[in-house]
């Protein structure tokens, strides 16, 4: 094993190799903090490449890639409240509001800390996994692998924010949404409305930029202001390595919560981040911060994360089982190269197996160490204008988005799913368990329908099943006698009811007719569904009805709410939400005109309106910053391979 070891240190030694890595690297790291871009982008890009080099080289840059992928992904998380990834929603919540709190420096530090250890304790699992691993991945069934899954979305729902009932509407809300297209296991469409575009459903990172990316940006941009609200100390990495040190056991933990989460093929990330964070905040005696600011939040979602993306190698390697889109490829990689995933991997390719565990721990350890080196200046954005940096940052998502099908409905989803963030972000219902509910819709369809065809309703009762379902049930119960105790105790103490009083009497934060459009929204969303979904085949209704028949009850109890406040504490106005609505005008104008007379033309009318009239430039500055945003925003189409769309009526040719 020694000699093994030795090796494959020896082979990726090799200045062409470790330069391969270094490449990967970078592109990881770039594509990682574009948001709707990220891992699978920068491994889409690098494939050409690859086939350049001999195989040891090509897997190095593709590891390269895959490997700092959620260390560089925190950037965006905390910067822009964007998770890169559903696995990186945790760190867009807390992260973003340590950021508005002037404290974007440590926020990313712990991230970047934290993905380091994470990434180095996926390397380390999987140099022994591989041999023992097999017979464990095996040990668990369809219906293990579907209640692993439900645990995660669960955690989502109810970990964000106070009301539970407004977290499970939104994490089914996001299984709504995922079952859109073709159903896996009947010959049935759905919910589709005659569009081919919807055929084979919306694509991730439209509906990860929708709900927070545009959403985010509504709101700083009309804020007027940066993203913090305060000056913060910048290339002090003095409390980053304190708080670091402080919550290491909590890192440690997660990241083998990451590990086994890697080991489930196609849920991995967004389960185990979601049991990481809960982790993080069950084993917390002072909750209030949870949501509005928890250093803990990022550490255990940063650990979990990067420690599941390098284990989800595992299930690729042992049974060419992927675990998730990057992986995919790199599985493609490996077969074009001559390799053969497989448990006779280990005797047959020893030097392989330890050449990618060493790439990937360099590639952590150098990925975390550059990404301290470049904060600093990346942080001084958190004071910049954000107008200024909304015009770069909405092209790069149209790009993004318009990578899924190349059509004009790439575009109309981004706009119409960016509403829906802006109305729920407005509304105070989380948009985290709707991302996750959208990643784990398919695996969860997938496994839900093996298990009943296989088992019927007995898997119910199988003992993995009820052991994981624990992780559901025991919360809840423990919070329900919390609440019975609470209640108790407010009602033997009159200090404590007139606290509670002058609580009920305090205005929403949140604006009654945003709130109660948003139930609306939901409400018809959801009856639509179930009026269209008994038209379906039965195996075509398993999953949507799981995501339905709540969801349609949750969104009703939430309407019925809703008026109830309003009939009795009146239609309470937040001036913040209306003050947004132009900035979201303005959006969907472009969005518009976008199809009306193509990217080309609308582009440098959104150009005027964000830098001359949101950030208050003069002419000639936003001129020639304009001109330099117009010119890279061309570059990074022809660099992806991509047309810029095309108006309906009059489209501007380049002349390149």
């Amino acid at each position: 094993m020694l000699e093994n070891i030795g090796s494959a240190l020896d082979l990726l030694f090799q200045p062409a190799r470790l330069l391969a890595l270094f490449i990967g690297m970078l592109a990881g790291m770039v594509f990682g903090m574009l948001p709707g871009l990220g891992g699978v982008a920068a491994v889409s890009i690098l494939l050409p490449f690859i086939y350049l080099m001999d195989g040891y080289s090509g897997l190095a840059m593709l590891l390269g890639a895959i490997s700092v992928i959620y260390t560089a992904d925190t950037i965006t998380s905390v910067l822009l409240g964007a998770p890169g990834s559903p696995a990186s929603a945790p760190t867009a919540i807390e992260g973003h509001a340590l950021a508005k709190q002037g404290k974007a420096s440590l926020a990313l530090g712990v991230g970047f800390l934290a993905s380091m250890v994470g990434g180095l304790f996926g390397a380390l699992i999987l140099s022994v996994a591989i041999p023992i691993a097999g017979p464990l991945v095996l040990a668990l069934g369809t219906p293990e692998l579907f209640m692993f899954a439900l645990v995660g979305l669960c955690f989502a729902a109810s970990m964000v924010g106070k009301d539970l009932a407004l977290g499970l509407a939104a994490a089914c809300f996001g299984i709504l949404l995922g079952v859109i297209g073709a159903a896996p296991a009947a010959a049935n469409y759905r919910f589709i409305f005659g569009q081919s575009y919807l055929m084979d459903g919306l694509s991730l990172p439209i509906v990860a930029l929708g709900l927070f990316a545009v959403a985010e940006l509504i709101s700083m941009v009309a804020s007027g202001g940066g993203i913090a609200g305060q000056p913060m100390a910048l290339g002090k990495w003095g409390e980053s390595f304190r708080e670091f040190w402080r919550h290491r056991w909590l890192i440690c933990r997660s990241s083998i919560i990451g590990i086994f989460g890697g080991f489930v093929p196609a849920v991995g990330a967004s389960a185990s981040t979601w049991i990481a964070y809960g982790h993080a905040m069950s084993s917390t005696k002072d909750k209030r911060n949870f949501g509005k600011g928890e250093i803990r939040g990022v550490a255990s979602a940063e650990g979990a994360n990067n420690a599941t993306i390098i284990s989800d190698l595992v299930p690729t390697m042992l049974f060419s089982v992927p675990g998730g889109p990057a992986a995919a490829i790199f599985l493609g990689a490996l077969f074009s190269f001559g390799f053969y995933p497989g448990p006779r991997m280990v005797s047959e390719s020893p030097d392989l197996m330890y050449m990618i565990v060493w790439s990937v721990a360099l590639a952590s350890v150098m990925g975390a160490a550059i990404c301290f080196a470049v904060t600093p200046y990346i942080a001084r954005l958190t004071r910049v204008n954000f107008a200024l940096i909304a015009a770069p940052l909405l092209l790069i998502m149209v790009a993004g988005a318009y990578q899924g099908t190349q059509t004009f409905g790439d575009i109309l989803a981004l706009l119409a799913l960016g509403i829906l963030g802006w109305l729920m972000k407005n509304a105070g219902i989380p948009r985290a368990p709707v991302l996750v509910g959208f990643v784990l819709a398919t695996p969860m369809e997938q496994y839900f329908w093996l298990t009943t065809q296989i088992h019927g309703y007995s898997w119910l009762t199988r003992p993995g099943v009820l052991i994981i379902a624990s992780l559901i049930v025991i919360p809840l119960m423990l919070n329900a006698v919390r609440w019975l105790r609470q209640r108790r105790s407010v009602a033997n103490d009159p200090k404590q009811q007139a606290e509670a009083a002058a609580a009920s009497t305090e205005p929403p934060s949140h604006d009654s007719s945003v709130v109660l459009i948003t139930a609306l929204v939901m409400v018809a969303a959801f009856g639509y569904a179930l009026v269209e979904m008994l038209g379906f085949r039965p195996n075509a209704r398993l999953m949507p009805s799981l995501g339905i028949v709540p969801g349609l009850l949750l969104s009703l109890y939430v309407l019925g709410r809703q008026l109830i406040r309003i009939r009795h504490k009146g239609n309470m106005t937040n001036l913040a939400s209306r003050q947004e609505l132009p900035v979201l005008g303005g959006i969907v104008s472009y969005g518009l005109a976008i199809w009306v007379i193509g990217f080309n033309l609308a582009t440098p009318l959104l150009l005027v309106w964000l830098l001359v009239g949101c950030a208050r430039m003069r002419w000639g500055s936003a001129l020639l910053y304009g001109l330099a945003v117009y010119v890279i925003a061309q570059g990074m189409f022809s660099m992806m391979r991509l047309t810029p769309p095309t108006g309906a009526l009059i489209d501007l040719p380049m002349p390149w």
